[in-house]
């Protein structure tokens, strides 16, 4: 059986350094590194462009990741952590967060914590 031969992955290696890499990623990027590529091309677009703020985009991410329908904390984690380094307050992300219940209370029951464990380590750092 031959091996695929490495193709260059710079959006893989670029997602990697600002530390928006999900490790889920990892295998995808390893079985199919031009799909992560095409992947990573379109999903990057409405963080590339667009009128809303960074921080926005950030907060709206959060939601999107701890909504009842995903619960996924790793991803809750990595955008509460963009979010404040993109100027983002523990009242703007909480907001974020308590918009989610809509679709049910369990994005607060993983999120919140998650939050004040994000918020020390980044009052910790300042």
């Amino acid at each position: 059986m031959s091996e695929t031969p490495r193709i260059p992955t710079p959006l893989c290696e670029e997602h990697i350094a600002k530390g928006d890499w999900n490790v889920l990623w990892d295998q995808m990027r390893e079985l199919d590194p031009e799909f992560m590529e095409a992947y990573l091309a379109f999903r990057s677009v409405p963080h590339r462009n667009g009128p809303l703020p960074q921080k926005v985009k950030e907060l709206i991410m959060i939601a999107i990741n701890a909504a009842t329908t995903h619960l996924y904390g790793p991803g809750v984690r990595r955008h509460i952590r963009n979010a404040l380094n993109h100027g983002a307050t523990q009242d703007e992300i909480l907001e974020a967060i308590q918009l989610t219940t809509v679709m049910g209370i369990h994005a607060c029951n993983m999120a919140v914590p998650i939050l004040m464990e994000e918020m020390a380590a980044h009052q910790a750092k300042s």
